[in-house]
């Protein structure tokens, strides 16, 4: 009986520890020394990522409407997607699952596949993507879709072949407890970071952090401030992209 007891603990103590999230890619920082000597010494803040599965690796994203440089009125514009093999369930959460950006602003959530948005006269670029129970962006082939349009008497945008970024974390102004981690969770639409030789740089004021593959990265020990994140799509070699949302700039607050 002590032999089953014992290995029943030992079943247990091992699915802990397989279950807990291992870190790649860690980093330490220094923060540059703070002008009141009073101060402690400068935090190290780490930035790294987490070895997780992918979600959902088999959702699909469609969009039906609107369709490709499609013109519309000034007013209620419609969106129209269709959802597939992805638990797209309202009553399950109440959470939003679908999201769009519009022009590289902040994501706007949705709890239908079919909805209206009022817009004003101009040339429009949405991606739209799935996230999962963290609301995190489903990173897959097929779980995000762009689209441009225009409303009114707008031109298109002109055409480019490069990739481009969708920033889904963090958003403008966001605030963050002391102690928390900060996402940075981004899409690269229209390439791919691998067979493309891309990267992206993640600058948090003068903090500066790489990476060569579309996963979350969090920051952990960012002390209390102000800052401005910005995050840019480059060559393998450091040559900045020139489309018009290669870079995404938000200002959060940690308090």
């Amino acid at each position: 009986m002590n032999k089953i007891l014992t290995l029943l603990l030992l079943i247990c103590l091992f699915s802990a520890c397989s279950s807990e999230k291992q870190r790649v890619n860690e980093e330490v920082v220094v923060m540059p020394p703070s002008q009141d000597a009073e101060e402690a010494a400068s935090p190290k803040v780490k930035f790294f990522q987490y070895e997780d599965q992918a979600s959902y690796p088999d959702a699909i994203l469609e969009l039906y409407t609107p369709l490709g440089n499609q013109i519309f009125k000034p007013g209620k514009v419609p969106f129209e997607f269709n959802v597939k093999n992805f638990p797209f369930d309202l009553n399950a959460t109440k959470e939003f699952k679908l999201f769009n950006i519009l022009n590289g602003g902040d994501p706007a959530g949705f709890y239908s596949p079919i909805f209206q948005r009022d817009l004003t006269v101009g040339s429009y670029r949405v991606v739209a993507y799935l996230v999962d129970e963290e609301g995190l962006a489903l990173k897959n082939f097929g779980n995000y879709v762009d689209r441009d349009f225009q409303v009114g008497n707008s031109s298109p945008f002109p055409y480019s072949a490069e990739p481009y970024l969708a920033l889904n974390f963090p958003r403008s102004d966001q605030l963050y407890e002391v102690g928390s981690e900060v996402i940075i969770d981004f899409l690269v639409v229209g390439g791919d970071m691998k067979l493309d030789g891309l990267k992206v740089a993640i600058e948090v004021n003068d903090l500066r952090y790489e990476i060569d593959h579309m996963a979350p990265v969090r920051i952990e020990n960012l002390p209390a401030g102000a800052y401005q994140v910005k995050v840019s799509l480059l060559r393998s070699d450091g040559q900045e992209l020139d489309g018009p949302f290669s870079t995404v700039s938000k200002d959060i607050i940690v308090r």
